[in-house]
């Protein structure tokens, strides 16, 4: 017992001067590390504080007072990449890494960048396995994964502050996407986007029901959509629009960045978004978001980080959850998941985020 607090004790009077947080991907977990910098900066205001993220991904970062120096990692270079980057690194002499990402990549560069300590997340793998492959609730706790963030700092004394997810945007990128809005505020009722896809298929709630609602939301609140996505979904966005009405419907998948996307969030009502990134972004920038949950569930901690937001789901189905991250096709073969979450439940939802006076 007086080892352990030894332990605490060291832990909690150690003072890191130069960190290194690893998190290389995807949209959602990067806007998920937030809290964690936030309060890490807060805990130790001098300290240089220093991120690792995917190139792909590092607007998302860009602009976060907390970072001192971001690094942005190309794939596409391999491992001739990392080792480079491993170099870059090992002049800075961190006191600690923070492996908020614990994969092989990660694991590479904590191994071989120095450092005084080391800490990772707990991804929580076995209860994961278990409750994907038998449906066994294992999950000792429904931890969100900004909590779990948060554990492996505890031991410095640092603790979450609890305001939530942020995404920071440029002054120039929010005043000229809000001059684009004059118009339509001043036309419609109410402002909707709508977020249709998703990476993979289990995650995508059905196009008909989206336009069902998006329908709904028109005749109902006089509401004008904005469809929001990557290139890959410009198509796809794009033939919704159709079946809508194309007087009702804008499409901006594929031609606006992430943080345009999160600028043109800031004038929406609601946000109506299967479990993407997108999500995440919405309630970093304090939407009303309607969150539709199919293969995936929240004992996975990847639900809206927020108080102003619903998921709906189906939440008697036996083969709930299938997966952690989704799959291209439903293993059943019925998608029920998806199909038995009905336009009518979503708007149900919508409704109480819409003002209708």
């Amino acid at each position: 017992m007086v080892q352990i607090y030894a332990i605490i004790t060291i832990m909690s009077t150690f003072i890191p001067d130069k960190t290194l947080f690893i998190r290389m991907s995807s949209i959602g977990d990067i806007i998920l590390t937030t809290p964690a910098l936030r309060s890490f900066k807060k805990k130790f205001s001098r300290s240089r504080l220093d991120f690792i993220v995917r190139r792909e991904f590092a607007e998302l970062l860009r602009h976060n007072p907390y970072i001192d120096n971001l690094y942005e990692f190309n794939t596409q270079t391999g491992l001739a990449g990392l080792q480079k980057l491993c170099e870059r690194l090992k002049p800075a002499g961190y006191d600690l890494i923070v492996d908020a990402h614990n994969n092989l990549r990660s694991r590479y560069l904590r191994k071989r960048v120095p450092s005084r300590k080391t800490v990772r997340i707990n991804k929580r793998i076995i209860p994961r396995f278990f409750l994907v492959n038998f449906k066994w609730q294992i999950y000792k706790d429904n931890v969100h994964v900004v909590d779990r963030y948060m554990e492996p700092l505890r031991s410095f004394g640092v603790v979450n502050d609890n305001k939530g997810l942020e995404l920071h945007i440029p002054r120039e990128t929010t005043a000229n996407i809000a001059g684009k809005f004059r118009k339509i505020k001043s036309e419609r009722t109410t402002i909707a986007a709508l977020c249709p896809s998703a990476k993979h298929y289990t995650k995508r709630w059905l196009k008909e029901y989206y336009v069902e609602l998006a329908g709904k939301l028109v005749k109902d609140f006089n509401a004008y959509i904005i469809m929001l996505g990557g290139p890959e979904d410009r198509a796809y966005c794009e033939d919704m629009r159709r079946l809508i009405g194309e007087e009702h419907v804008i499409n901006v998948a594929g031609e606006v960045t992430l943080l345009q996307s999160a600028a043109i969030l800031d004038h929406c009502d609601v946000v109506v978004t299967n479990d993407t990134g997108l999500m995440h972004i919405a309630v970093a920038r304090q939407r009303n978001v309607v969150a539709i949950f199919g293969s995936t569930v929240k004992e996975f901690g990847f639900f809206p980080y927020g108080l102003n937001s619903t998921v709906v789901e189906h939440p008697d189905l036996p083969c709930r959850p299938c997966t952690h991250i989704g799959l291209h096709k439903c293993p059943k073969k019925h998608f029920r998941c998806m199909k038995e979450v009905t336009p009518d439940m979503v708007f149900d939802a919508v409704r109480r985020y819409v003002d209708i006076d």
